[in-house]
């Protein structure tokens, strides 16, 4: 029997991954930045490592390479919105990214106020994964700054897609 792999089931397929929905900050000097994303994982117990993919075209994918650190901001499932906002590269005003309150966390990344929680990583690795490089970053910081028991949000709580093969604007 022959595969059936067509484009709209691969991605059909790998959308059904459940991923959380979270943004990702990052900072090389005074260029600051945050991205939605959806491709994050925890990779590793010694050292405590985070793997984020981030597109080699982004301006995070920049920053992070250029500034060694990013940021894991998990969001709360009850203001998907905000994901919308960070899908182009943000505005810094003072301290805040496209009017969303930030702090500077332990590595320099940008840490959201308003996030449910965060994971502040220095830079471990970058690996060259084609299209993105998969950032692995080491914990050097976490913390809660609301309810620990509030959902986080994941991609089925939004329209959005990301992920399976290459379409229009990816």
């Amino acid at each position: 029997m022959e595969p059936d792999r067509t484009d709209e089931i691969v991605n059909k397929v790998l959308w059904k991954i459940p991923n959380v929905l979270c943004l990702i900050g990052s900072r090389d000097g005074d260029r600051w930045n945050a991205m939605t994303a959806s491709w994050v994982t925890q990779a590793a117990m010694e050292p405590v490592l985070v793997a984020v993919g981030v597109d080699k075209k982004a301006l995070t994918h920049d920053l992070i390479s250029n500034g060694g650190a990013f940021t894991v901001n998990l969001w709360s499932r009850e203001d998907t919105r905000t994901f919308v906002k960070f899908s182009k590269p943000a505005v810094k005003e003072g301290m805040s990214l496209n009017g969303r309150p930030i702090r500077t966390g332990a590595t320099g990344a940008p840490i959201f106020e308003e996030a449910v929680a965060y994971l502040d990583c220095r830079l471990w690795k970058a690996v060259d994964c084609g299209t993105h490089s998969l950032m692995l970053g080491e914990v050097v910081d976490c913390g809660f700054q609301s309810d620990p028991e509030a959902g986080v949000a994941r991609m089925e709580d939004t329209r959005m897609k990301y992920g399976g093969v290459r379409r229009g604007g990816h």
